[in-house]
């Protein structure tokens, strides 16, 4: 697991999502050496820079061209390599021309959210994961309900993370955004 502290950061791309963020979705979508992943908003390249090591192919997308070169940094930075596919473009647009989708992490939608899960669901294989990670409560009950009309038994975790802040006199402890963690898996 990467370091938050590790990665190249700018005002005008968000990211990355935390570690503990990382981690848990890492486990919801159990990806395989052979799964070809989507990343879907890829801001920093969190996602994507634990991905790649481990998947076959990966599409890392995002509307903002310096989150394009923000994630070519990180993965340098962290010496990853892979079947890397950069798309500057916004999500429903980048997924029309990818087929055959194990892994969808969404990260940023653009407001196009249910666009983009109804494409995903046409372009996920069997068995195919999906997780989306959000902050506003109106982006979580979105997603709760496209996928159930698409016929998804979703599932939704919010994680509230606090790290130590070590001081003179003791540990501070500084809360960190709470996030929702949505994951579904394909019939």
């Amino acid at each position: 697991m990467l370091n938050d502290m590790d990665f190249i950061t700018t005002c005008d791309v968000p990211g990355p999502s935390k570690e503990a963020v990382r981690a848990i979705v890492l486990y919801k979508a159990d990806v395989k050496d052979s799964d070809v992943v989507v990343d879907v908003g890829c801001g920093t390249g969190g996602f994507t820079c634990e991905f790649a090591p481990i998947s076959k192919k990966i599409y890392s997308i995002d509307t903002n061209p310096e989150a394009i070169k923000l994630t070519e940094k990180n993965l340098k930075k962290f010496k990853i390599d892979g079947d890397i596919t950069f798309i500057n473009d916004d999500g429903a647009n980048a997924l029309k021309s990818i087929d055959n989708i194990d892994v969808a992490i969404i990260g940023g939608s653009g407001r196009k959210l249910n666009e983009i899960l109804e494409l995903v669901d046409t372009k996920l294989k069997s068995k195919g994961r999906i997780v989306i990670t959000a902050i506003l409560v109106d982006t979580k009950v979105e997603a709760i309900n496209k996928l159930k009309e698409l016929g998804y038994n979703p599932q939704i975790m919010e994680i509230n993370v606090s790290k130590g802040r070590v001081l003179d006199r003791g540990i501070m402890m500084m809360g960190e955004n709470p996030i929702a963690i949505i994951s579904a898996k394909k019939r």
